[in-house]
């Protein structure tokens, strides 16, 4: 997502560190950078000249000349101003206050609408709402069916009166989708849904006879919300696309599908701030749950390298089982012994989060490592698992038992080679010691000076203990040696001093010879 733009941003941003002052020429230079990754990532030139114009202007001010490190201030300056493109906030759909809510769906054919139709009705189920959705894309051949397939996986009823377009009816298409939208609305209202959801059709490109048909929708169920679905891999011809559909149906919201696909953002960043429509949803991916309500700030976050963290943690805490997070944690605070059937609990917790590239690639400057990322075989997981499932139980729990007939079995258990299951239980094995030092308070390894983290090794400069002298293997030459070490511990041991730790202390001492003050002495056991 947007992988060009942030390689083009992170690199312009990188000729900035270590600058204490920035002159005229050096944010001259960076703006003109900025402008260029824009172009290259197909974004309205309106949307560019203006969004230099402002991060100019602003780097130009005070605003940077008086901050510590203005590097960092161009990049909030540049991150500020993405947000405001992008939307500025985010926004939800509005409810209606009585009756269902009702929402059109319009846009061109193969924007992903159909799909679309059931991410949301999914979205909203989960939200606790009960939506409904109306096959009203009578003209495209097996609409209807796509729409009632994907209704079905989630969960959702479709009201479909008419099966719409066969083959052999392209050129005379049956039922009138006006009557179905209507007759939608009723049925919603009848059978207490509260919220509708209207697929309509979509053309190839923008006509007068689409362009009515959506309006007569409209004016016969009138909407709450009309959302105007856009493919985000079309760049800036968005914005043409997005105008026409705002002048005919004055849409109040837009949705970016494909979204995985882009690797540029001239959709995302222009079509927004063109129209002055805000983007509310973001298509992910080709699952239902590839769906996620657009965030302005943390896109911005995503384009800049600077992570996603909130959305993370959104998505731990939804697919997150907090039995299975109390119990693992009881069992770290008690010292337990980490199982490979914590292990594979573990395993099942982070696959319920979704695609582990995805996820990864949230993390803060997760640029940098992006080539290894899309190496990445989600795969792998699905190996290790197998290799945990084909031990059995107390091998689980004790798997320094599994010798090398066990690994072999094991092996053949789960179509790897035995070298994979070498290399696992190795890797759990260090796992394991891991998580007991850190379970017994010895901190994280290779991170010392860290409170509750500590011990990463010797510190710097701490003086190593001396080795011991080798002894001989001759007898009587090793016999010679002890002899000799112990009349030097006992010539040491004369030579040291005796009596009080802070000076010698023989049986003449007389405390009058300190010069001490009068009274003092009784209390070194001189006086009386």
């Amino acid at each position: 997502m947007f992988n060009s733009l942030s390689d083009r941003l992170t690199a312009t941003f990188k000729n900035l560190r270590g600058k204490g002052r920035l002159t005229e020429a050096d944010v001259d230079a960076t703006v003109r950078e900025i402008r260029r990754a824009l172009l290259d990532a197909d974004v309205a030139v309106p949307v560019v000249r203006e969004f230099t114009g402002r991060v100019r202007e602003r780097a130009l001010g005070a605003e940077v000349s008086a901050a510590l490190n203005p590097g960092q201030q161009i990049v909030k300056i540049v991150n500020e101003e993405l947000v405001e493109i992008l939307g500025g906030e985010t926004r939800r759909i509005r409810l209606a206050k009585t009756g269902p809510t009702i929402i059109m769906l319009a846009g061109l054919q193969g924007a992903g609408k159909t799909t679309l139709a059931g991410k949301l009705s999914k979205y909203l189920k989960a939200q606790g709402h009960s939506p409904l959705l109306v096959a009203c894309d009578l003209q495209r051949p097996n609409a209807v069916t796509q729409l009632q397939v994907v209704g079905k996986r989630a969960g959702v009823p479709v009201f479909a009166p008419h099966p719409g377009a066969t083959s052999t009816e392209l050129e005379h298409p049956a039922g009138d989708p006006v009557s179905v939208a209507r007759a939608g609305v009723e049925e919603a209202r009848r059978t207490l849904h509260d919220v509708v959801i209207v697929d309509t059709a979509g053309r190839t490109g923008v006509d007068a006879e689409m362009m009515e048909q959506a309006r007569q929708i409209r004016r016969a169920i009138v909407p709450n919300e009309v959302l105007f679905v856009v493919d985000a891999m079309i760049g800036q011809d968005a914005v043409n696309t997005a105008m026409a559909f705002d002048e005919g149906v004055n849409f109040t919201g837009i949705v970016l599908s494909k979204l995985d696909g882009d690797a540029r953002g001239g959709a995302a960043l222009s079509v927004s701030s063109v129209t002055g429509k805000p983007v509310m949803f973001a298509s992910t991916g080709e699952g239902l749950d590839d769906f996620e309500l657009f965030h302005p700030d943390r896109m911005a976050s995503r384009i800049l390298d600077l992570g996603d963290v909130l959305t993370l943690i959104e998505q731990a805490e939804k697919s997150w089982d907090k039995d299975e997070a109390a119990r693992m944690a009881k069992k770290f605070a008690d010292q337990e012994d980490f199982t490979l059937e914590d292990f594979l609990a573990q395993m099942q917790q982070i696959r319920n989060m979704g695609s582990m590239k995805k996820m990864l690639m949230m993390m803060p400057g997760a640029q940098n490592i992006r080539q290894q990322l899309e190496q990445f075989d989600e795969r792998e997981i699905d190996r290790v698992e197998a290799i945990v499932r084909s031990m059995t139980p107390h091998e689980r729990v004790a798997p320094k038992i599994i010798n090398g007939s066990r690994r072999a079995r094991i092996a053949r258990g789960s179509g790897v080679h035995v070298s994979e299951v070498n290399g696992l239980l190795e890797r759990f094995i260090q796992a394991q010691k891991m998580m007991k030092k850190m379970a017994a308070g010895g901190g994280m390894p290779g991170m010392p000076g860290m409170p509750g983290m500590g011990g990463g090794g010797a510190r710097k400069g701490a003086k190593s203990a001396p080795k011991k002298k080798a002894r001989s293997g001759n007898p009587a030459k090793a016999a010679q040696e002890l002899k000799d070490a112990q009349a030097r511990r006992a010539e040491g041991a004369k030579a040291l001093p005796t009596g009080a730790a802070f000076g010698q202390q023989g049986g003449d001492f007389d405390p009058s010879q300190l010069n001490l003050p009068k009274g003092f002495d009784k209390f070194l056991g001189g006086g009386k």
